[in-house]
């Protein structure tokens, strides 16, 4: 796969710049960097964006999650790896990353869950990671950002 886009740092200081600050938000939230690589993992499969799939599972290794479970989001439901907090985040994730064709969006019953485990600032920082996700996942999807490379 060949990136179409040749340059993408050229003139984007305050879009780069948007982006830090949204990033430090996230990271302010109180939420386990493990945790977050786990968000943008499996927000990351369920849109194949490869190169935030390899960026998502570097992280994780960065912050210290294991191999075991880095491979197993895809089937979190059906692993024993995760706590239960993990699993309303991933649910949360699922749910918020398929909105599309009438798919039910996030229910009561998740957003219950999630609030059973997280914070409303940790909410926040979780939601935050979703959607961020899904824009990265959406532009590299549409330049065709080859997995293995690296923004900024």
């Amino acid at each position: 796969m060949e990136n179409r886009l040749k340059n993408k740092n050229a003139n984007n200081t305050d879009v780069w710049t948007a982006i830090q600050y949204l990033q430090k938000a996230i990271a302010a939230g109180g939420v386990d960097p493990k945790l977050l690589a786990l968000v943008h993992l499996r927000a990351s499969q369920i849109n194949s964006c490869s190169a935030c799939v390899y960026a998502s599972v570097a992280g994780g290794k960065r912050a210290g999650d294991t191999d075991e479970r880095l491979h197993n989001v895809a089937a979190w439901r059906e692993a024993p790896f995760y706590t239960d907090a993990e699993r309303a985040a991933l649910a949360l994730t699922e749910a918020a990353t398929r909105l599309q064709d009438g798919a039910p969006g996030v229910t009561d019953e998740i957003w219950e869950e999630v609030n059973a485990h997280f914070t409303e600032e940790q909410i926040g920082a979780i939601n935050l990671e979703i959607a961020l996700t899904n824009f990265f996942n959406r532009i590299n999807r549409t330049i065709k950002e080859p997995a293995g490379t690296t923004w900024g």
